[in-house]
């Protein structure tokens, strides 16, 4: 494992403390929990969108979802027999 310096404000470095010790783990096993949560957050919005996009340039809206949800599963339920 390589060992990076970060600045944090005061404020943060304690909160970060805080949970450290709450959970009985080391601050930077925090840090590096946290950053994993927010790139794998990251992706899903990122998939999201383009999935949103990709929906309106079909035009597909909100209200279609569950038809085509239906669709989808009678489709799968279809191809398992």
């Amino acid at each position: 494992m390589q060992q990076t310096t970060t600045l944090l404000s005061d404020e943060l470095r304690k909160q970060i403390e805080e949970l450290a010790l709450h959970q009985h783990r080391e601050p930077a096993e925090v840090l590096e929990d946290a950053v994993r949560r927010y790139a794998a957050n990251y992706g899903l919005d990122r998939l999201s969108e383009t999935l949103g996009r990709r929906a309106r340039e079909k035009g597909i809206r909100e209200e279609n979802i569950p038809a085509l949800v239906k669709e989808a599963r009678r489709e799968n339920e279809a191809r398992e027999q």
